[in-house]
């Protein structure tokens, strides 16, 4: 555990969540994410083992609680501490999204976690009713075994496949990975990505029109859109 020998308080919080990985647990507790193997698929670069440990210190401070879910499995929940932090770790990436963007270098690409996080912000409320709305994802450089993806959205709520659900298809969206991760992210605007043939929506116009907002965007994606615009 790290120790910096100083009782302020920002060195003692700083104990707690600053370790590598911890924040990003944090923040899928946040995201809603309570059992074990939803958490690490949004840190799917961790391993289970360091997870566990994240976990358990997470809950010695207080932040986490234990509990017996419904199944087998145990469910990890927010204390009231855990709650506070929630404005921090937002405000942590608000202030990524303002100053630092994406920036991002090849190994910080991953199709997996974009799925995964475009599946937990599905705009549920704005898909059309008693409808089930299907979108199937096609990456054309993302690594084997992650090209293809299904985002199912029925019985209002949204389900991630990566074998074919068996529905018929709403609309198809081809991209590269980047393309759509930065049109997510707020670095780039989806429509003109469509001008420039980087993003393909194939299906009925008005679902294609309506795909946007449907999906929603990253948490951060309108304050990375307002810093586009400033000196």
């Amino acid at each position: 555990m790290i120790d910096y020998g100083q009782f302020c308080t920002v060195a003692r919080g700083a104990e707690v969540l600053c370790e590598r990985w911890t924040p990003l647990v944090v923040r899928e507790l946040l995201c809603g994410s309570t059992r074990f193997n939803d958490i690490r698929r949004g840190v799917p670069r961790m391993s289970g083992s360091l997870l566990a440990q994240r976990l358990r210190k997470l809950e010695e401070v207080g932040v986490v609680k234990r509990v017996q879910g419904k199944g087998v499995s145990a469910e990890y929940h927010l204390t009231g501490a855990g709650e506070e932090l929630r404005p921090i770790v937002m405000a942590l990436g608000h202030w990524g999204a303002r100053w630092i963007g994406s920036r991002l270098k090849r190994g910080q690409v991953d199709a997996g976690f974009l799925m995964w996080d475009m599946r937990r912000f599905v705009r549920l409320a704005e898909c059309p009713p008693g409808r089930c709305i299907v979108v199937h994802f096609r990456f054309t450089d993302a690594a084997e075994g992650e090209r293809r993806w299904w985002l199912v959205v029925d019985h209002g709520g949204a389900n991630l496949c990566r074998d074919d659900p068996g529905e018929d298809v709403t609309l198809i969206v081809e991209s590269s990975v980047l393309t759509l991760t930065e049109v997510w992210t707020g670095d780039r605007d989806a429509e003109e990505m469509v001008r420039q043939r980087k993003l393909r929506v194939i299906g009925p116009a008005r679902d294609a029109r309506d795909l946007w907002r449907w999906l929603g965007r990253s948490a951060f994606a309108q304050t990375r859109e307002v810093s586009r615009t400033l000196p």
